[in-house]
């Protein structure tokens, strides 16, 4: 994808977009973070042990739902490094689709953790430029 069409986007639609304050910070004793596991893969990476082609790999959906409905976090991609890295959440549970909920606009995040039934997000990190994507916390939302 061009930079330039993801910067038209931005500009475009800048008044539902999420920013990174929307994003879920973990809370919850069951959350986890995956930060360690990615530095992992990245050094596994660096030390040529692991293959780009196994670490770029994410679908076509992905890396739109990255550009249209995630949030940029202002840090450019560690594998291509001229990438910028998005968060896309999808969030998971009773009474969503199969394959998940992306969350898209501001609000949808509370409004699902209000919910009674227990959800969970999942947040992935995706540089749609070269295609890497990475876990980057399961947090718990709803059950109150």
């Amino acid at each position: 994808m061009s930079s330039a069409r993801i910067k038209k986007f931005v500009l475009t639609n800048s008044g539902n977009k999420l920013r990174k304050d929307d994003l879920i910070f973990v809370k919850r004793a069951a959350d986890v973070e995956y930060r360690l596991a990615r530095q992992t893969v990245i050094d596994y990476w660096k030390n040529g042990e692991i293959e780009r082609e196994n670490l770029c790999d994410a679908q076509p959906m992905l890396k739109r739902n990255a550009i249209h409905c995630g949030v940029l976090i202002g840090e450019s991609c560690p594998i291509c490094e001229s990438g910028e890295i998005y968060y896309v959440t999808y969030v998971f549970g009773p009474r969503l689709p199969a394959h998940g909920r992306c969350i898209s606009t501001k609000g949808e995040l509370q409004r699902l953790n209000d919910r009674k039934s227990q959800l969970s997000a999942y947040v992935i990190e995706v540089c749609p430029d070269c295609g890497w994507n990475h876990l980057v916390r399961i947090a718990s939302l709803g059950g109150k």
